[in-house]
Parts: C-alpha cells; structure tokens; sequence
C-alpha cells in the first residue's frame, strides 16, 4: 500500500475497506457485547485493537484502520456525545457563540484521547509487518455538522445555515477543528500510524464557494500542517460526492491520495484524477451485499480502469452491517488474484 502511495509499482493491487472492522463479522459482535457502550470500546485499547485486528486475520487485507470514530474529537473537546442503540451519534447541539466558547482547547485534545493512542501503539506492534496501519479523522466541515446538529441529517440543514448565515463564526468552529483534527492525527502518527485518511462524508452537500471555503480549504490546512511535522506523510482524503470539484479538491489540498465514492466513474477518475496521483475506491457496499456475479463484474471494471496506475482497491463508503462475510472473502480472493 505504501509503495502504491508513493506511485511506485506494485505486485498486484493493494486492498483494504472502510468499516472492515465492525457489525457484519460475528467475532466483533461478540466484543461489542462486552465492551458496554460503543465510545467505551473505542477507549478500551485491548477491545480496539482486537477488532482491529479481527479482518486483518480473517481476510488478509493490506491495511488496517484504527478502531474508533471521526465523534471523539467533539467528545474530547467537550461536547456531550452518546451513541444510542438504533439511533446513532446524538450530541448535544452547538448553536451560537456562547457554546462554541464552552468547548475546550484544542490542545486538550490528546489528553482524553490518550486511549485511542495507546491503540495505536499496541497496532504497531502485533500487526504483520507488511500491514499498512491508518490513523484518521474527520474532516472539520463533516464534524461541525454533526456538533452543530446534533445528530447526522440527510441535508445537513444546521450547518449549512449557519455557515451562510453568519460565516465568519461558522468559521471559527471549523478553526478549531482543525487545530484539534492536527494535535489528533500528529499524536497517532507519533503512537505508530503510518498513513492518515481524512474523512470528508458530506463534502457533496455544499455548493462552490462554502465548499471551497469549508472543505477544501481546512483540508489543505490540516495537510500542510501535519507534511511540516511529518515529512513524507501520505495523506489519503475522502470527500465524499464531491463530484467535479474532486478534480479541484486533490490539486489544492495536495493529499497523497484521493478515495472514490460510489457515484465516480472509474474511467472519468482515470483520466481526470489518477494523473494527479493514487486514487482509492470504489465498489458499491451494496455489491458486496448482493454478491456473485454483479459484484465480480464491477470489481473488475474497476480494477481493469485503474489498477494499471498507482490504485487501492476499496469501497465507495463503509462496509454495511447486513454484509456477508463470505462475500467479503470472495472479492478479497479475486482482487488478490488480479494482475494487470
């Protein structure tokens, strides 16, 4: 994977999947159940690594992504966050001024994530050498939807008004998220994590300019930020339904790597994206659902549009929970066996 970042060639074509730690594989609902809350499993170094750990040992893959969530990041700074069964994230809304003010430094960050870094390291040390290990976050304009309303959203209404109503202060949340985003990924990197990625899942939600302002810009941020610190970082970034602006998005930000969502075309990504550098992505979690025939069919398009340039095989968004894992073994077994 590494080699594949650099754009250097490779034996075959890297695989990993976002969410390939969670709720389809049976082993993880086992840990789950002991763990009490999912924030307590995401703070309990052994628990996280082990299901870490979990898909490494069944499928081989060529990553592995740190157990936690792109939600410990308000938790750290301050903002109640539960996880309710059935219901997901739920925080307690940030909606003026006052509120963003109640938050915590930045800085104070990576004291109540200690546990998440000591995962960290405890990964470095019982993966398989050739096991990539990935730090990540979430973006700063993702996360402020959730802090400011208070739960995911299918339009991302709170945010959105805020951001055009009163841009100067929106603009101060996404300031801190970006700091707090930096001393997080700077202190897993410094725990073992040898990639980052950067998960932008609402960045299709804005229109131009707040998207420039919001998304691309605090990425570029955080990118340059954490290259000065670490030089030679490969920095992958996700912004989800970004669309034509993906094209804008992997020049300005300059990350190592752009990861595909399901809506790209992978000739399109080809011609317009991977002459810029590694592209990641980008099969529908549903094939994997379905399975059989479909979903060997579009892996291979996928894998015959870009696997000749500098290409990891993942996802266009995270493994669902009704996936079969057998499934999952079968396109592992096919992209392992692929050569250009």
């Amino acid at each position: 994977m590494l080699r594949a970042l650099a754009g250097l060639e490779t034996q075959g074509v890297p695989l990993w999947m976002m969410r390939q730690a969670g709720r389809y594989l049976p082993e993880y609902r086992e840990v789950r159940a002991k763990a009490g809350g999912f924030l307590d499993l995401c703070y309990t170094p052994e628990l996280a690594e082990e299901v870490t750990l979990q898909p490494i040992r069944r499928y081989g893959f060529d990553a592995a992504i740190l157990f936690s969530d792109i939600l410990v990041v308000p938790d750290a700074l301050g903002q109640k966050v539960a996880f309710k069964e059935g219901e997901g994230p739920v925080l307690e809304p940030i909606c003026d001024m006052g509120a963003l003010a109640a938050l915590s430094s930045p800085a104070r960050v990576t004291e109540h994530l200690k546990p998440v870094y000591e995962t960290v390291a405890r990964l470095s040390k019982s993966l398989p050498a050739e096991v990539t290990l990935i730090g990540f976050a979430g973006a700063p304009w993702t996360v402020a939807t959730y802090m400011v309303g208070g739960k995911g959203s299918p339009d991302q209404a709170a945010a959105k008004l805020w951001a055009y109503r009163a841009p100067d202060e929106f603009q101060k949340l996404i300031d801190i998220l970006v700091e707090a985003t930096v001393e997080h990924l700077s202190a897993q990197v410094m725990a073992g994590a040898e990639v980052i990625q950067i998960f932008d899942t609402w960045a299709g939600s804005l229109p131009e300019l707040a998207f420039e302002r919001f998304a691309l810009r605090p990425v570029k941020a955080i990118r340059e930020l954490m290259q000065a610190r670490f030089p030679g970082l490969p920095v992958i970034a996700f912004p989800r339904g970004a669309g034509a602006m993906a094209v804008r998005y992997f020049s300005e930000t300059g990350v190592t790597a752009l990861s595909l969502d399901t809506g790209v075309s992978p000739e399109w990504a080809r011609d317009a994206l991977q002459v810029q550098g590694c592209v990641q992505g980008n099969l529908d979690p549903l094939l994997l659902v379905a399975g059989g025939a479909e979903m060997r069919a579009h892996a291979l398009h996928i894998l015959e549009t870009l696997g000749k340039g500098p290409f990891i095989f993942n996802l266009g968004h995270g493994i669902v929970p009704q996936t079969p894992p057998e499934h999952v073994a079968e396109l592992v077994e096919l992209v392992k066996a692929w050569r250009p």
